[in-house]
């Protein structure tokens, strides 16, 4: 069984040698909370490039509220990215400095923060937040700036589809469209004997423009394939409000539950609940959270970690020589081991690599430029994989994976039968504590 989910004609693939070139040129210097830009973003062309005068990149990222633990992630991926580039000489000899706001996880805040860093600060060019309840209103006002607005974790559907972007255009997410994160999940369960599919499904769903249309997605596919559906409700995203859909999932006895999620708490909050339930269902896949590397397993346990499923773009075992240099420099910088980096620093790091890329293309910081080129079809290259933007801006070359724990360790299991996945578990095993 194959499901084509592309809302969009992908490009014809187009090797760009320019993807090669920037692999070395890749960082930045980095300030945050009140840095501000000197340079003049009208100084964009490479005659104009004068080295004394650094690159002035602007993000704003929740340091503090709901998000901050992804966006802190987020801030580390960013300045990994800068201090590797300016390590390298910088971008056409340009240092890049980064301004980073925090927009404490608000909506409100995010779209005040865009507005300082296009109307105060000047800066040259932007990175997206995280989320895409923040990209959204965030990337309205770069459009309105008529900035690029280069970004790694804002892939909802609502993301591409506001009037800003139709008209503009300037919204670009280098990480796997969530439109595509349930296919390998539903392509596997399709292959599996009609007595050895779940026969129940239940799909509980924190209220987010992220979480919510990959699992219902997926809940129409395994509707077509005879899974029942037990429950399917969203809940607000809110800790206090998890309990009671927890105790709900767990009254019906789902052989499969596909939880939308956003963060390491919404999953933790469930299989806490599921436990003191009594109840562990056969599956368990979650939107987000299990792809945390250590922030997951230390806050639901190794044991408990086992079996846990997510879809994703990217994991520290990825066969991927920038994924692995930069895994070797986050532990130098930041400690840990290489599977306690999560996927939001790859997010972020790659975010970085392709609007580097950009500008050493088109040898310039021109917003305009940089959104035709990156519109042209070329396929770029990140500790991601190929990134390659159809016509609003979603990656369509992105890999779609499945990743499971297996006794501590974070592992590739699906697609099945491709180089790195190894066998699923078919069965989450018991809770261990």
């Amino acid at each position: 069984m194959k499901i084509d989910l592309a809302r969009f004609p992908r490009n014809a693939l187009v090797t760009s040698a320019v993807a090669l070139l920037s692999a070395g040129l890749l960082a930045a210097c980095t300030s945050t909370s009140t840095s501000t830009s000197t340079s003049s973003s009208s100084d964009t062309t490479t005659s104009s490039m004068d080295s004394r005068i650094p690159i002035t990149i602007g993000a704003s990222l929740s340091l503090s509220g709901d998000f901050s633990a992804d966006g802190q992630a987020f801030q580390k991926g960013y300045q990994l990215w800068a201090k590797d580039v300016n390590a390298h000489g910088g971008i056409f000899g340009r240092q890049v400095k980064l301004t980073i706001l925090n927009d404490a996880s608000s909506p409100d805040q995010v779209v005040t923060n865009y507005q300082t860093l296009f109307g105060s600060d000047h800066v040259d060019l932007a990175f997206g937040p995280f989320s895409s309840l923040l990209t959204g209103p965030a990337s309205s006002v770069a459009a309105r700036y008529g900035m690029a607005f280069v970004e790694g974790a804002g892939g909802a559907p609502s993301v591409f589809d506001i009037p800003s972007n139709q008209a503009d255009h300037n919204v670009f997410n280098v990480t796997l469209p969530i439109a595509d994160e349930p296919v390998p999940s539903v392509q596997w369960i399709a292959s599996l004997p009609p007595n050895e599919r779940p026969k129940t499904a239940a799909y509980p769903m924190a209220q987010d423009p992220f979480a919510d249309p990959p699992v219902q997605l997926a809940q129409t596919m395994l509707q077509k394939l005879g899974v029942q559906t037990v429950y399917s409700q969203i809940f607000p995203e809110e800790v206090p409000a998890y309990k009671a859909p927890a105790d709900q999932v767990a009254a019906t006895g789902a052989q499969l539950v596909v939880l939308g999620s956003t963060d390491v708490p919404t999953v933790s909050a469930f299989m806490q609940a599921f436990e003191e339930q009594h109840y562990t269902p056969k599956l368990f896949i979650a939107a987000a959270g299990p792809d945390q590397g250590s922030s997951f397993t230390s806050a639901v346990g190794i044991g408990n970690a086992n079996g846990m499923m997510v879809p994703n773009g990217w994991y520290p075992g990825y066969d991927n020589a920038s994924s692995k240099q930069m895994i070797r420099e986050y532990v130098q910088r930041y400690g840990g081991t290489a599977s306690s980096v999560n996927a939001d620093v790859a997010e972020a790091y790659s975010v970085g690599q392709v609007l580097a890329q950009a500008i050493i293309a088109t040898r310039s910081t021109d917003n305009t430029k940089i959104i035709s080129y990156l519109h042209s079809g070329v396929t770029l290259t990140s500790v991601q994989g190929p990134v390659r933007f159809d016509a609003l801006g979603e990656n369509g070359a992105a890999a779609a994976f499945v990743f499971q724990w297996h006794k501590g360790s974070f592992e590739q299991v699906l697609p099945s039968g491709i180089a790195g996945s190894v066998p699923i578990s078919a069965t989450k095993p018991g809770w261990s504590s």
